[in-house]
């Protein structure tokens, strides 16, 4: 009987430990992920701007959402009409949008491209990333692969933020300008979103410092966006 109790005595012990051990594991993480998450925000907060450069910037950065039916979802659509206003205010005369094109049938740049030109852009000002496949891609491609050096980027406010802290940690010379034209449905989810997002943002950026999947040859902005039309390439050359 001794030996049965100390036995469930010895499992209870174990199991308190763990438990104290989960605890305190779950405790450090919450404050890691608020201290990231403070960080971006310290980061972007001196970086937001809404009056145009004393000198225009290479060019604007619209990274991609989603695409319905060959058409902007309506938060990509607001990120192309901020873009829009910033062009014809000559914050730039080059817009590169970047998206997912990873699949054949599904082309996120394209439909951006085509809203713009529809919308006045020449052609040869919009540079199409295919394989902007996420934020930090995005950037990265920018820097690398497009030359860009100073720019704005163009998104929603709480993906603005942690767009533009990864900017800061690739050396990019970046603000940024939010296109919250509406309110959104998701937006508590999206927000949500970010905190795990900004944690992957800031392995990348601080402790992996990960190359993009894709580069290839250097396309410069100030060349032609012409050079980046062949969409049947997905725009991803290893």
């Amino acid at each position: 009987m001794s030996s049965h109790t100390d036995r469930v005595t010895k499992i209870r012990k174990r199991l308190i430990h763990l438990l104290w051990f989960a605890l305190i594991v779950i405790v450090i993480s919450l404050i890691a992920i608020l201290l990231i998450d403070y960080s971006v925000e310290n980061t972007a907060k001196q970086l937001i701007q809404e009056t145009a450069p004393q000198q225009p910037v290479d060019c604007i950065i619209v990274p991609g959402a989603l695409v319905i039916d060959d058409r902007p979802s309506l938060m990509l659509k607001d990120r192309l009409d901020q873009a829009l206003k910033l062009y014809q205010e000559n914050w730039s005369d080059r817009i590169l949008v970047s998206g997912d094109h990873g699949q054949k049938h599904y082309d996120e740049v394209s439909v951006m491209r085509q809203y713009l030109v529809d919308h006045g852009v020449p052609p040869e000002h919009v540079f199409m990333d295919h394989a902007g496949f996420d934020t930090y891609d995005t950037l990265y491609r920018a820097r690398d692969v497009f030359k860009v050096q100073r720019a704005v980027v163009v998104t929603q406010d709480f993906h603005l933020r942690r767009a533009l802290y990864i900017g800061y940690n690739l050396d990019l010379d970046l603000t940024g300008v939010a296109s919250d034209l509406r309110t959104y449905q998701k937006i508590k989810y999206y927000r949500l979103r970010e905190y795990p997002a900004r944690v992957k943002a800031f392995f990348e950026c601080r402790v992996l410092k990960s190359k993009p999947e894709f580069l290839g040859d250097p396309i410069p902005i100030w060349g032609s966006g012409l050079a980046t039309q062949d969409s049947s390439q997905s725009g991803a050359e290893r």
